[in-house]
C-alpha cells in the first residue's frame, strides 16, 4: 500500500502543478502511471469549477475563453505542451529518422514549434470563447482523465524508443486492464451526466489516436514527448466538439 501512495504522490508532483508532498521511491516508479488518469480527473474537476466560476461572475466570453484556454497548460506546468512543441519540430522537419530523433531531444525551439503552439492557442481560445452559454461544462471533468487514460495505455502498450524513460520500466498487464476499466467508466459517466456533450470525450480519443499514429510512425517509437503531443491535440479536439455540438 505504501508503494501505491508513493506512486500517487510522485505522479501528482510530476504531471500536475498542484502542490504535493515531496516524496520519491524508485520501487514505486513502475506504478506511477497507474494514477495518471486520477490526476487527470482532479485537473478536470478544477477545470469544470473554473468554468462554473466564470459563468457565476458573468465574465465576458473572451475573458472566460482565455481563462479556460490557459488553465490546462498552467495546471500541468506546461509539461505536455513542451512535448507538443518538441514533437511538432521533429515531425514537421521531414528529415530522416535519425535526424528527427535528434530534433526531438534538442532543447532549442524551432519555427515549426512556434507556429504549432500559436495555432494551438488560437484554436483553443477561439472555441472556448464561442462555446454556447448553455454548454454543459461538467464534461470538462472527464476530458483530462480520458486523455490520460490514452497516454497511459499508449506508453505501456507501444514500442518505446530506446531513449525513453519508460523503456526499462515494468509494464504490468493488470495496469492495462485498470486503465481500460477507468476509460469505460469515464466515457459512461460523461454521457450519463452530460448527454450529448459526452461526444467531446469521443472527440478527445479520436484526436489523441490520430496524433499518436502520426507521431509514432514518424519517430518509430513511443516516449513521453509523443504522449504530451497526442494529449494536447486530443484535448483540443474535445474542446472543438464541446463548443460546436
Amino acid at each position: 500500500m505504501k508503494k501505491y501512495l508513493y506512486a500517487f504522490v510522485m505522479c501528482q508532483s510530476m504531471f500536475c502543478a498542484i502542490p504535493a508532498p515531496q516524496a520519491w521511491d524508485e520501487k514505486a516508479k513502475d506504478k506511477m502511471l497507474l494514477f495518471l488518469p486520477i490526476v487527470g480527473l482532479e485537473i478536470g474537476a478544477l477545470w469544470a469549477a473554473l468554468a462554473w466560476l466564470c459563468r457565476l461572475l458573468n465574465l465576458p466570453a473572451l475573458v472566460a475563453g482565455l481563462v479556460l484556454c490557459a488553465y490546462p497548460f498552467l495546471i500541468t506546468g506546461f509539461i505536455h505542451l513542451d512535448g507538443f512543441m518538441d514533437v511538432t519540430d521533429a515531425v514537421k522537419s521531414w528529415r530522416d529518422l535519425e535526424r528527427r530523433r535528434e530534433i526531438l531531444k534538442d532543447s532549442h525551439v524551432g519555427s515549426f514549434a512556434v507556429i504549432g503552439i500559436a495555432l494551438l492557442m488560437l484554436a483553443q481560445f477561439a472555441f472556448f470563447s464561442s462555446a454556447p452559454a448553455e454548454a454543459n461544462s461538467l464534461i470538462l471533468i472527464f476530458i483530462p482523465a480520458v486523455s490520460r487514460c490514452g497516454s497511459s495505455l499508449a506508453v505501456t502498450g507501444l514500442k518505446p524508443m530506446s531513449t525513453s524513460q519508460y523503456a526499462d520500466q515494468k509494464k504490468p498487464k493488470s495496469h492495462i486492464v485498470a486503465w481500460s476499466i477507468m476509460l469505460c467508466i469515464f466515457l459512461a459517466a460523461g454521457f450519463l451526466l452530460c448527454g450529448k456533450y459526452g461526444f467531446a470525450l469521443v472527440g478527445c480519443l479520436a484526436g489523441y489516436g490520430l496524433a499518436l499514429l502520426r507521431a509514432y510512425r514518424s519517430l518509430d517509437g513511443m516516449n513521453g514527448d509523443i504522449s504530451g503531443f497526442a494529449l494536447t491535440i486530443g484535448e483540443l479536439c474535445a474542446v472543438v466538439v464541446y463548443a460546436l455540438i
